[in-house]
């Protein structure tokens, strides 16, 4: 059961990167935590770590794979009966798979898709639809700068990024008058482990990544970027002419 005076948080894809990142910064300001990912191992351990650290019983985990979407309803019911009440809900489960430069392959996209999009549908629609009756609640969505255009490399996570920020855009066109609090988060190049060692610029810690979305949640803000300077490169790129972009693509 929630105490009276602790405030409840779900984080989906919380075994490693900005997930478990942002489960111990929740966990140091005062939240109950249901940390759910495939990766039991992982989950446990970053329970262990919690809950030492706190040296209170303020994390549990619950084993779990967004593609799996029929047992989210009851699943998601589950908890919130469990933890007597969910007030935070964050949405980070990812994956990239690249492609070659000759490679066109619907399985590898149905796969980055059911994970990045499908998944966080199948999970924000319960919760979008539970805090509506509560009329209240915050739903962070881990989306990315790479939604902003098409690459190259990765086609498939361009556009369920893209998608998701839509998606969470709608959400929050349709949740703000109910008092409910809906945060698109937009990273750029993290050291997580979807950023493969020596790729990408101005690569940032998970730390710097994680009191960027804690100001914004704090804040409420409807959209962050992480480290803050990816907001300009994300203007620079939208308004990038197709025919200079196709060159830099793989940015």
């Amino acid at each position: 059961m929630q105490k009276a005076d602790v405030k409840s948080a779900v984080i989906v894809g919380a075994s490693s990167g900005i997930g478990a990142g942002l489960a111990l910064k929740l966990a140091r300001e005062g939240y109950q935590l249901t940390l759910l990912a495939r990766r039991e191992d992982r989950l446990k351990a970053l329970c262990n770590r919690i809950n030492s650290e706190i040296q209170d019983e303020r994390a549990r985990y619950v084993t779990h794979d967004v593609t799996d979407s029929e047992s989210i309803p009851a699943l998601f019911k589950k908890i919130v009966a469990d933890m007597d009440g969910v007030d935070l809900f964050v949405y980070n489960s990812g994956i990239i798979v690249p492609l070659r430069g000759d490679e066109f392959s619907f399985e590898k996209d149905m796969a980055v898709m059911s994970v990045n999009i499908l998944g966080a549908m199948a999970w924000l629609n319960p919760v979008a639809e539970y805090f509506l009756h509560k009329r209240a609640g915050q739903i962070v969505g881990i989306s990315s700068v790479g939604g902003e255009r098409g690459r190259t490399g990765a086609p498939a996570y361009n556009t369920s990024k893209a998608a998701l920020n839509t998606y969470l855009e709608a959400l929050r066109n349709r949740l703000s008058r109910h008092g409910v609090h809906v945060l698109t988060v937009k990273p750029g190049f993290i050291t997580t482990e979807m950023l493969p060692q020596g790729n990408g610029f101005w690569v940032a810690p998970v730390d710097v990544a994680i009191n960027d979305i804690w100001k914004a949640i704090l804040m409420r803000k409807q959209e962050v970027y992480t480290p803050g300077r990816w907001r300009w490169v994300a203007v620079f790129l939208r308004n990038m002419p197709s025919i200079y972009w196709r060159q830099f693509s793989r940015m």
